[in-house]
């Protein structure tokens, strides 16, 4: 005669099974972060390697520390750093200010071409680079920004407006239209609804996109280096140094790859809330 299980064996082992699945979850999930980290924690361990042993086969993993690749890295790193610092977040700072209003006003008082406006912004992003560079080229020559910190700016804010005008118009859409007509009726006038609306509503939204604005110009090379040599060079240009017609110098390209990912890697730490929030808010629908 069979014994039929109690509720409380079925749960038990309802229970076992949910906490089984759980931990694979975990595992599979850790497995995959090494997976996508490993190119990013390999070059970090370059970095402190010999030239021989970044280029040994197979690949050392057990090696004594040095720091002689960063030494020679530094002297030429915070010039370019400047240059970084002062392009990437002063043509996100400059694409703010000119998208925000736009996607304000695109979101809260659309025209019938509000949608074609957007997908007008939307297709200089098609352009392909090595198109448009000979005529950008020209023109910067013409207006002397060639090697300057001004001139790249101004290409890096050119950039990022539709990203800019397209991320924050979806947020600011995303926010009830009700509040807008409450705001109305208490006399508030169109700036005071994008100050104390919209864009307090929307910073999230703000964090998420300064982060992908300023990822883009950090790790943007191919205008970087056709617009700049020396004087305005930012890092993207500045890792290129390390391959000469000697050969490619691995372990001190590595230290310079980690002294160049690691501001960014600082500044995402410090606003990954309000990025997760943001991604997950409206700007990915």
């Amino acid at each position: 005669m069979t014994t039929l299980p109690t509720p409380s064996t079925r749960a038990g082992r309802a229970a076992t099974r949910v906490k089984l699945r759980n931990i694979l979850l975990t595992l599979f999930t850790y497995l995959l972060a090494a997976i996508f980290l490993f190119p990013l924690i390999w070059m970090i361990l370059n970095a402190f390697k010999t030239e021989a042993q970044a280029f040994a086969a197979p690949p050392v993993f057990f090696f004594q520390p040095i720091l002689e690749n960063f030494q020679r890295a530094l002297p030429s790193y915070f010039p370019a750093l400047s240059n970084s610092l002062v392009t990437a977040f002063g043509s996100t700072l400059l694409a703010f200010l000119l998208g925000l209003p736009a996607a304000f006003a695109l979101a809260v008082y659309p025209t019938k071409r509000a949608q074609g406006v957007l997908t007008w912004m939307l297709s200089t992003r098609f352009m392909p680079a090595v198109g448009v560079i000979v005529p950008l080229f020209l023109l910067f020559r013409n207006l002397g920004l060639l090697d300057t910190q001004l001139g790249l700016l101004l290409m890096y804010t050119t950039m990022n407006l539709p990203l800019v005008v397209w991320m924050m118009h979806s947020y600011m859409t995303d926010i009830p239209y009700a509040i807008y007509e409450a705001a109305k009726v208490d006399g508030a006038s169109v700036g005071q609804e994008f100050f104390r609306i919209a864009l307090p509503l929307s910073m999230p939204g703000v964090a998420a996109t300064a982060l992908l604005c300023l990822i883009f110009a950090w790790n943007e090379v191919f205008f970087a280096l056709n617009l700049t040599s020396s004087d305005a060079a930012p890092l993207s240009v500045y890792i290129g140094s390390f391959k000469t017609s000697m050969g490619l110098f691995w372990a001190q390209l590595s230290a310079a790859a980690t002294l160049t990912v690691l501001p960014v890697l600082i500044f995402g730490w410090i606003a990954q809330r309000q990025l997760v929030r943001g991604l997950s808010f409206g700007a990915v629908k």
